[in-house]
C-alpha cells in the first residue's frame, strides 16, 4: 500500500458518487492526509441493496482525519451541480481537486438497453463530468494544486468495446473525451487526467453485475484510491494522460500487488476497453474466457464441439438432481444454445425431484441464458465462469439475475460430477 505524505493536508476535494465504493476510496485516502472532502453524490437514504449514504461517508472520512461536507447532488441537475460547489467554496474557501466518479452502467447490446437506461448513462457519465468540471473550473484556476480526474477509460477504438455494450461505450468515453480536450483548454492551469483499473475492482455495484464469487477475482477499492493520491501528487504539466492504476504505482515503486487483491493468488479479471497484444488477450480468452477474442474474422468455420456434449452434459445434470435442489433453487432455466447441439434446452428446478430436457419448459422460464455449446460446456464443467463468461458477453442472461446467480453455485457443486 502506498503511504500518506500529509501533502493534501487542507486543500479541498470534490468527490462525484463519494458515499461508496471508488469515490469514498479516495475520498477516504485524501482524508488521511486531513483534506476537505466534498461528497457530492445522490445517496441521502439507505439504498436497500447498496450500503452507504452522503452521511454515513462524512462520519467515515472525519474518522480517518478529515473535515467533510455532505451534498446532495444528483450529476444531471445542474442546480445541485452549483448549489454543492457554492457551498464547497464558502465553507472551505476553494476547490482544489475535482474527482468525476458518478456513474452509471448497463451492459446491454443496442437492442436490449432501454431508452431511459441510455439517457441515465450519457446524462451521468458524460454530461454529468463536463457540467461538474464546468462548475469547478473557475476555483480550480485559482488552485496551486489544480487537478481533474476521471474514473474513466483509455480511449480504445477497437470495434470489441463497442459490440456488446454502444450505449455504456459510448458513455464513458465521453468522460474520456472530456479529458482530452480540457487538459489541452486548460493547459499549465489544471492538470485533467483519467484513471482506469487494470482488473476488476470489488464494489457492491460489481456484486451487483458479477453476482455471488466475482470477488475472488477482484482487487480492492484501495488500489484505486492508492493510484489516485499518485495523481494528486504531481504538478499542473502532468496533464492529459490516461493512466492504469498499476502502472503509476509501479513507477512509484509498488512490487507487491497481492495487498491488493481480494484473494491473493487467484486469477483476476481484467477490465473493459484495455487490449494487451491480440495474441495474449486470445490466449486468455480461451484458457478462462475473461475477455472477447481478438482474432480476425477468417472464412473457415470455427471447430466443432465434440458431439453430443450438450446432451450428455444434460443426462449428468439429471443425475444430480434432487427434491433438496429443487427446494433451494426454485427456478426454470432455459437455454438457448447456437452451434452443433445446439436449440432450446430446459432445467426445471421447480417441480419435484427436477427435470431437464430439449425444447422449451412446460411453464415459463425465470432466466434465459444464450451462449453457444461450446461454452455451455465449458461452464458447466467448470472451464469457464459463468460471471466472466457474462461480462465478456459470451453469455447473456434475460429474467431474474438473483436466480441466474443461485445457477451458478449450483453449477459449483456439480462441477466435480462434470
Amino acid at each position: 500500500m502506498l503511504p500518506n505524505t500529509g501533502k493534501l493536508a487542507g486543500c479541498t476535494v470534490f468527490i462525484t458518487g463519494a458515499s461508496r465504493g471508488i469515490g469514498k476510496a479516495i475520498a477516504l485516502k485524501a482524508a488521511k492526509d486531513g483534506a476537505n472532502i466534498v461528497i457530492a453524490a445522490k445517496t441521502a437514504q439507505a439504498h436497500p441493496k447498496l450500503p452507504g449514504t452522503i452521511y454515513t461517508a462524512a462520519e467515515e472520512i472525519k474518522a480517518a482525519g478529515g473535515k467533510a461536507l455532505p451534498c446532495i447532488v444528483d450529476v444531471r441537475d445542474e442546480e445541485q451541480i452549483s448549489s454543492a460547489v457554492e457551498k464547497a467554496v464558502e465553507k472551505f474557501g476553494g476547490i482544489d481537486i475535482l474527482v468525476n466518479n458518478a456513474s452509471a452502467i448497463s451492459l446491454t447490446n443496442t437492442l436490449e438497453t432501454p431508452t431511459k437506461k441510455v439517457d441515465l448513462m450519457m446524462n451521468v457519465n458524460t454530461r454529468g463530468t463536463y457540467l461538474t468540471s464546468k462548475a469547478c473550473i473557475p476555483y480550480l484556476k485559482k488552485s496551486k494544486i489544480a487537478h481533474i480526474l476521471n474514473l474513466s477509460p483509455p480511449l480504445n477504438l477497437n470495434p470489441l468495446w463497442f459490440k456488446q455494450h454502444c450505449a455504456y461505450t459510448i458513455a464513458k468515453y465521453g468522460m474520456s473525451m472530456c479529458v482530452l480536450g480540457m487538459a489541452e483548454e486548460f493547459k499549465g492551469e489544471i492538470a485533467v487526467n483519467a484513471l482506469w483499473p487494470k482488473t476488476a475492482i470489488h464494489t457492491a455495484a460489481m456484486d451487483m453485475l458479477g453476482g455471488s464469487g466475482i470477488e475472488s477475482q477482484c482487487r480492492k477499492v484501495d488500489i484505486i484510491a492508492d493510484a489516485a493520491y499518485c495523481i494528486f501528487k504531481k504538478p499542473k504539466s502532468f496533464t492529459g494522460n490516461f493512466i492504469i492504476d498499476e502502472n503509476i504505482l509501479k513507477e512509484e515503486g509498488i512490487k507487491n500487488f497481492d495487498v491488493y487483491a481480494i484473494t491473493p493468488g487467484h486469477p483476476l479479471l481484467p477490465d473493459f476497453f484495455l487490449d494487451e497484444q491480440p495474441a495474449i488477450v486470445t490466449k486468455k480468452a480461451d484458457s478462462y474466457g475473461a475477455v472477447p477474442e481478438l482474432k480476425e474474422e477468417k472464412t473457415q468455420p470455427p471447430p466443432k464441439p465434440r458431439s453430443g456434449a450438450v446432451e450428455e452434459t444434460f443426462r449428468i445434470v439429471k443425475d444430480s438432481l434432487s427434491d433438496d435442489v429443487v427446494k433451494a433453487t426454485q427456478a426454470i432455466y432455459q437455454f438457448e444454445l447456437s452451434g452443433e447441439d445446439g436449440g432450446t434446452w430446459f432445467l426445471d428446478l421447480k417441480s419435484k425431484g427436477g427435470n431437464v430436457g430439449y425444447g422449451e419448459p412446460s411453464d415459463q422460464a425465470d432466466v434465459v441464458m444464450s451462449m453457444s455449446t461450446d461454452d455451455f460446456v465449458k461452464m458447466f464443467s467448470g472451464k469457464l465462469k459463468p460471471t466472466m463468461a457474462f461480462m465478456s458477453g459470451k453469455l447473456k442472461i434475460k429474467g431474474n439475475m438473483a436466480l441466474a446467480i443461485k445457477l451458478e453455485k449450483l453449477m459449483n457443486q456439480m462441477n466435480s460430477k462434470l
